[in-house]
């Protein structure tokens, strides 16, 4: 039995093992089985993308170099954030638990990584704005120098602003043999922590749609001008159009795959110091662990969304296959043409005989 806060006393039922250890079982399978293979094919996706733009062809455009940022911050919370967390929930690894320097780091990375992503993404989205702009001068800010400067400056303001988990966090002794790398729930750092992250991931969200919205306005306008007024300096073309339409992709992700841990960890503040019973905690500990596993995804999905989005990225992958097979792309496209082609003609000689029959 447990005695609650209001001095009643609640019974701990046997018939509720069962469902513990099913939630227990189904979030180590999750971490052992299916993140691994996130993580693996996520790692390969950002390789394959990020040699696609670092060609001569994609390299000048300001959008791929957000995406390339993009993609060295997503490698660096998949192999922090998301393979921590296979060792710690899927294998039961707890190394954090002896070594200061590691549990410090545990917490750091993701954390730091987790805010520099929707910043590239808002960067990202202003550069769609500046181009998408049917003010010139308005257009030619949008470059790669303003780029640096504004990556280089939130960069360091999000390295700074997240040192109080390096002092914060620490290995705490639970019982005499029992220790745990955590931060430090007592007094208003809890709080602080828990609030501060989710204001952050609220403006993130909302700032978001404020500007694919407004980047959408001016793509709608610019679709209605002629298309003799569009040869102006930096107008978009079709693989600018494809690029926002990966950021649009990139941004509705984010923003949904956000909501869920936002609200969850609301709850939590609130209900922080209620007394639960074992199923009621392992409920919590399973919803827990599964928004730490829904967190992973928006890093893990950018090359997916190229691939979808993008048609010039898909003759890219296309291309690339086929150099590894040994075959020429350009010879393939000239056979598939000329296959469709014949036929083409095999229909119209059909059409002609149809024609004829009757007379």
């Amino acid at each position: 039995m447990i005695k609650a806060e209001d001095g009643s006393v609640k019974m701990i039922s046997i018939a509720d093992s069962p469902c513990i250890e099913i939630l227990q079982n189904t979030i180590v399978y999750i971490y052992k089985y299916i993140v691994p293979v996130l993580y693996v094919i996520s790692n390969i996706g950002n390789l394959l993308s990020a040699l696609i733009f670092f060609k001569k062809t994609w390299r000048k455009n300001v959008c791929v170099f957000y995406f390339k940022i993009c993609l060295l911050f997503d490698s660096c919370y998949i192999n922090s954030g998301m393979l921590s967390s296979i060792f710690t929930i899927g294998l039961n690894i707890q190394a954090q638990n002896s070594n200061v320097i590691l549990c410090k780091l545990l917490y750091y990375v993701p954390y730091l990584f987790s805010a520099l992503l929707p910043t590239i993404l808002i960067l990202a989205s202003i550069d769609r704005l500046l181009i998408s702009s049917q003010n010139v001068d308005t257009r030619l800010y949008s470059s790669k120098r303003l780029a640096y400067f504004s990556v280089s400056i939130s960069t360091f303001i999000w390295i700074v602003f997240y040192c109080h988990v390096l002092i914060k966090v620490n290995i705490y002794q639970i019982y005499p043999s029992v220790f745990i790398c955590y931060y430090e729930i007592s007094g208003l750092y809890f709080q602080f922590n828990l609030y501060s992250s989710v204001v952050i991931n609220v403006i993130f969200s909302v700032v978001l749609i404020i500007l694919s919205i407004m980047a959408f306005k001016n793509v709608r306008q610019i679709r209605v001008i002629p298309r003799q007024r569009r040869q102006q300096p930096r107008t978009m073309n079709k693989k600018d159009f494809q690029l926002l339409r990966c950021l649009y992709v990139h941004d509705i992700i984010y923003i949904i795959f956000i909501t869920f841990p936002s609200v969850y960890d609301i709850y939590m503040a609130v209900t922080k110091n209620n007394m639960r019973l074992p199923l009621e905690q392992a409920i919590m500990d399973f919803i827990t662990n599964l928004e730490i596993f829904i967190h992973h995804i928006p890093f893990c999905v950018s090359f997916f969304i190229f691939i979808s989005v993008s048609k010039a990225f898909r003759q890219e992958i296309k291309r690339m296959a086929y150099k590894i097979c040994g075959r020429n792309l350009a010879a393939v496209q000239v056979e598939e043409n000329r296959q469709q082609n014949d036929v083409r003609d095999v229909v119209e000689l059909n059409v002609v005989s149809a024609i004829v029959l009757p007379a």
